[in-house]
C-alpha cells in the first residue's frame, strides 16, 4: 500500500463513517477499484485488509471523542462517582444511578453485538468478496433512512434506555457488520424505532461505537498477527490512513448531527439508491 492509497482510503472512511451510507461498503468498493486499476492492495476480504478497515474505523473514534468530549467526560465521571457510592453504601436491591445504568446498558448492547458477531463473522466477511451483494444492503439502508425521517417526534429520553432498547440496538449493530448496512445508520434507526428522541439515538449510537470498534480491532489484530501480519500494507500507510480518517471524520460527524436533528437523513437514502443502481446495473463491471 502506498501513502497516497492510504490517504484516499482514510478520506473515504472519514467522510462515510458517520454519514449513514456505510463506510465499509465504500471502502470495499474503493479497494476493488484500486485493485482493478493495478494496485497491489491485498484483497478486501483478506484478514490484513479487514484489519486495515477496522484501524481506520478506530481513527474515526477520535472524531467521536472530539465532538462528544463534554458528554463523554461527564458520563465517565458520573458513572465512577455512582459506582463508588454503590460500593461504599451497598443496599438490597442495589440503587444504580442513571449514569451507571446507561453504562451498563451500553455494555449489554456491545455484548450482544460481540457474541452474535463472532458467531456470524465468517458469513458477514463473504460480502467483502462480492460487491454485487452490496446492492441489497445499500437499498435496505436507503429504505430505512427514508422511513425514519417520516417518524413523528419520539417520546423517550436518555433515562428511558433500558434492556429492551439496549438489546434492539445491539442486534442492529450486529447486522451492521455486513458491508452496506451502515453501523451509525442502523443503530440510530433502531433507536428511533424503539422510541428514542433523535439526539439520544445519535449519542447512544456513537457511545457504543467506541468499545465495539475497539474490541473488533483487537480481535482482528490477534488473527492477523498470528498469521502473516500486515502483508501488503505496512505500519506507515496504516498510521497515515488513521490520522486522515480522524481529521476528516470530525467534520463529517458534525454534518450528520445537523442533518439528523432536522430529520433530513433522506438525503442520504437518495444517494444510496443511486449507488446501488450503479452497482446493480453493472457500471463497475470490468473494474470490480
Amino acid at each position: 500500500m502506498t501513502y497516497l492509497e492510504a490517504v484516499i482510503l482514510g478520506l473515504v472512511q472519514g467522510v462515510f463513517m458517520f454519514v449513514p451510507v456505510s463506510s465499509t461498503a465504500h471502502l470495499v468498493l474503493t479497494q476493488h477499484l484500486m485493485i482493478a486499476m493495478g494496485s497491489d492492495l491485498p484483497p478486501p476480504e483478506s484478514p490484513a485488509m479487514i484489519l486495515f478497515d477496522l484501524v481506520v474505523h478506530v481513527g474515526t473514534l477520535v472524531s467521536i471523542a472530539i465532538v462528544f468530549r463534554r458528554s463523554l467526560s461527564a458520563l465517565v465521571r458520573a458513572s465512577l462517582a455512582e459506582t463508588v457510592t454503590l460500593v461504599r453504601q451497598p443496599s438490597l436491591p442495589p440503587k444504580i444511578g442513571p449514569f451507571l445504568w446507561l453504562m451498563l446498558m451500553g455494555v449489554l448492547t456491545v455484548g450482544i453485538t460481540g457474541v452474535l458477531g463472532l458467531l456470524l463473522k465468517r458469513y458477514f466477511e463473504m460480502v467483502f468478496a462480492s460487491p454485487q451483494m452490496l446492492v441489497v444492503t445499500l437499498l435496505t439502508t436507503a429504505i430505512l433512512l427514508f422511513i425514519t425521517d417520516k417518524l413523528p417526534p419520539r417520546p423517550l429520553g436518555v433515562k428511558k434506555i433500558g434492556v429492551r432498547i439496549a438489546v434492539i440496538i445491539g442486534l442492529a449493530q450486529c447486522l451492521a457488520l455486513i458491508p452496506g448496512l451502515s453501523r451509525s445508520g442502523m443503530t440510530i434507526i433502531a433507536g428511533l424505532f424503539a422510541g428514542l428522541k433523535r439526539r439520544w439515538a445519535a449519542e447512544y449510537s456513537f457511545l457504543v461505537a467506541i468499545p465495539t470498534i475497539l474490541a473488533a480491532s483487537l480481535l482482528q489484530s490477534l488473527e492477523v498477527f498470528s498469521g502473516q501480519g500486515l502483508q501488503g500494507i505496512g505500519f506507515g500507510p496504516l498510521a497515515v490512513a488513521f490520522v486522515t480518517a480522524a481529521v476528516v471524520g470530525t467534520l463529517a460527524l458534525k454534518l450528520v448531527l445537523a442533518l439528523l436533528y432536522r430529520a433530513q437523513l433522506k438525503i442520504f437514502s437518495v444517494y444510496l439508491v443511486g449507488l446501488a443502481a450503479l452497482v446493480g446495473f453493472g457500471v463497475f463491471d470490468g473494474l470490480i
